[in-house]
């Protein structure tokens, strides 16, 4: 049995998806909490295997909500369920920890399918939200990249391993990942620490994420 606490500051709906939810012998519907400091109380009396989070509440958002659930109970699976698909909170509740990002114009089965997934321990993405994180990722390192560059001066190939450095690559997995020599791995290294006036690898990864 999967208990399923609901989370949506507006009662009806949050009673629409309990009518459908109950539908499932697999799941007991735990609680119902009208804003994110309700929710973060009733996963403690409660503790529900699966959270239903709506994202735009009073009092405590879905996302801050999710985050303190999480800090909780690191078990409980949460899973955003909203009208609203902008990557800011897309991002923003995945890096809080929920499992999952689903729409509210999910159909009944898709809903059930999405909730023994995520209980399973799978990360639920719709595809054009998966697409959004994707996009904005993509945006995020392109400006990284661009900020580098500008920086210190560095070739298209001297990011790619900047970024690999401040991200705790060694110079042998730099150069397997980009199918280089070790001798050629170690020459883009020595010029990048030139290029950054740095002496160590700790001072390169300093400089690199100051700039990031």
């Amino acid at each position: 049995m999967i208990k399923i606490l609901l989370v949506d500051d507006q009662m009806i709906l949050a009673e629409g998806i309990k009518s459908v939810l109950s539908t499932c012998p697999d799941f007991e519907i735990c609680g119902i909490s009208l804003d994110g400091a309700e929710a973060v109380k009733d996963c403690e009396k409660y503790r529900p295997d699966v959270v239903l989070m709506d994202i735009r509440m009073p009092n405590m958002n879905g996302v801050v909500a999710t985050k303190r659930i999480k800090e909780l109970d690191p078990d409980i699976k949460v899973l955003i369920l909203t009208t609203f698909d902008d990557s800011d909170y897309i991002l923003s509740a995945i890096n809080n920890g929920a499992s999952g990002y689903l729409l509210k114009d999910i159909g009944a089965t898709a809903l059930i399918d999405a909730i023994k997934n995520a209980y399973a321990g799978d990360t639920i993405l719709p595809g054009k939200i998966a697409k959004k994180i994707t996009d904005a990722a993509m945006m995020v390192s392109s400006d990284k990249q661009i900020k580098l560059k500008k920086a210190f001066d560095l070739s298209d190939r001297e990011v790619e391993i900047a970024l690999m450095i401040a991200d705790g690559f060694t110079n042998r997995q730099i150069a397997s990942a980009l199918k280089l020599s070790d001798g050629t791995a170690r020459n883009y290294i020595s010029s990048i620490y030139l290029k950054l006036g740095a002496d160590s690898r700790a001072s390169a990864t300093e400089k690199i994420k100051s700039k990031m």
